[in-house]
């Protein structure tokens, strides 16, 4: 079976990396070890740590790190940009110069549940859990299971 997948030669590939079906990455690192799932977009800049799992249709934009051992479910949209417009108020098209990238960081061993949306400024801590469907608005603390629109507190993590 022939592969269609768009990584450009200025990605940078840890060891036994696994990459299906229509990716498109392009001036990113993946870390060793890591799985991308079929109709995955990583931007440039991005950062994925090591050990993950990386679902299918999920968009990765310029700006955001995501540490090791990390679960990113189905569907799953990260946001870098707080006021998204197509033009300027003079009516031209925007360019790069025109906005600035808003990071985002997950941390080391969080879980992402399928079609979350994570809003740009946001750091989701260490052993996080962030419920399906929901849309992080804010800072997620360490040892936290969050989840709604906008996603909230629901309980602490019990580690096993």
């Amino acid at each position: 079976m022939e592969m269609f997948q768009g990584i450009a030669p200025d990605v940078k590939l840890g060891k036994d990396v696994k990459i299906y079906n229509f990716v498109n990455a392009y001036g990113c690192e993946i870390g060793d070890r890591t799985k991308v799932g079929t109709f995955v977009e990583i931007q440039k800049g991005a950062f994925i740590g090591s050990d993950c799992k990386i679902s299918s249709h999920s968009f990765i934009c310029e700006g955001v790190k995501i540490g090791n051992r990390v679960f990113i479910g189905h569907n799953v949209t990260f946001i870098n940009d707080k006021y998204p417009a197509a033009t300027n108020p003079d009516g031209s098209m925007q360019n790069d110069a025109d906005w600035s990238v808003v990071p985002i960081v997950v941390e080391d061993e969080v879980s992402i549940g399928s079609s979350v949306t994570i809003l740009c400024g946001v750091t989701i801590g260490k052993n996080a859990v962030v419920g399906a469907g929901s849309v992080v608005t804010k800072d997620i603390p360490p040892l936290q299971v969050w989840a709604g629109n906008p996603a909230r507190f629901l309980k602490n993590v019990e580690l096993g």
